[in-house]
């Protein structure tokens, strides 16, 4: 790790050009900051990745009865790796927001890119798998990838002392099921880029689109509830000590880390998981997995923000 290099690098971000970001640099200066960590990999190791997903694959598809498949290529990763994947994401996703910074046009792009740079270096660090649905791309090809950051999961197994192959399995079933959601609702993946495009031009013009933004929050606390019932359901092991280790992990990082993750919005992805997991608790208590699943069929299928909050709402208009 070389902070050095990193904020030289940052110093040195073109100050010219459309975006808002020097996207190069933040991800070079990203990598400096950055141990990339091992990625020397037992062939036993190797086939440990491909077995869980495999098997995941086979169970989620059995609890939710829908058929979807996973990326061909697996992506056993290191941290450097996960930000040379992740730059060009955020790139796409932000790519129409300018710089309405017009006396010093140069030193506001040098601050996104530090800022973006600060992001990078955090995520990098502290991701343990993704599914990515790769949001925006251009290419009907880039359907989707599945990641797994070697390094952090190591890592994060040792400090929660548990066995790192069931931690890893866990990963893998856990990112397994946004593969099934994504694969069970096909109009979510264009459902969720209407709402950032909107969202991200709005902030471009200098105003904010409420609606657009409770939209995609309403969305993505469906689909990290909607993971964890699967998780309830697939998963052929306990894990609620998974879990109480990893939030306690996160409770008790200094004020620092608390800071980064509250401005990188992880605390409200942690809000999305509580409450979308307590929507389709009260769902499955009151009716089960299929009424559930209802939430793919179609776009206005899924919760608004006050049925979140009062399922027995969402449950009497989809089933009218």
């Amino acid at each position: 790790m070389n902070l050095y290099r990193s904020a030289r690098t940052v110093a040195g971000a073109s100050g010219t050009g459309d975006d808002a970001i020097d996207w190069q640099s933040a991800a070079d200066a990203a990598k400096a900051a950055t141990d990339p960590g091992s990625l020397s990999l037992s062939s036993g190791e190797r086939e440990g990745y491909a077995r869980d997903v495999r098997e995941a694959r086979s169970a989620v598809q059995t609890a939710a009865d829908v058929e979807f498949d996973v990326p061909e290529t697996i992506e056993i990763q290191n941290r450097h790796h996960w930000i040379d994947a992740n730059v060009a994401t955020f790139e796409r996703v932000m790519g129409t927001l300018e710089t309405h910074t017009e006396t010093f046009p140069g030193v506001a792009r040098t601050i996104n890119t530090g800022t973006m740079t600060v992001l990078l270096a955090f995520l990098g660090r502290n991701v343990l798998g993704q599914y990515d649905p790769l949001l925006l791309a251009e290419t009907p090809a880039d359907d989707h990838a599945l990641y797994f950051v070697r390094p952090n999961i190591l890592n994060a197994a040792d400090v929660l002392d548990v066995d790192p192959d069931r931690f890893r399995r866990w990963i893998a079933f856990h990112e397994v099921t946004h593969a099934a959601e994504f694969g069970a609702a096909p109009w979510l993946s264009d459902h969720l880029e209407a709402r950032m495009e909107s969202g991200i031009a709005a902030l471009s013009d200098g105003s904010f689109d409420r609606d657009a933004f409770r939209d995609l929050d309403a969305a993505m606390t469906v689909v990290e509830g909607y993971a964890e019932l699967l998780m309830d359901h697939a998963f052929d092991d306990e894990y609620a000590d998974l879990r109480r280790k990893l939030d306690a992990r996160r409770q008790g990082r200094g004020p620092l880390q608390k800071l980064f993750r509250r401005l990188l919005g992880l605390g409200l992805k942690q809000r999305q998981y509580e409450r979308g997991k307590q929507f389709f608790e009260h769902v499955i208590a009151v009716r089960d997995l299929e009424t559930a699943s209802l939430v793919w069929d179609r776009p206005e299928n899924l919760p608004t923000h006050d049925e979140l909050d009062s399922p027995g709402l969402w449950i009497q208009r989809v089933e009218r």
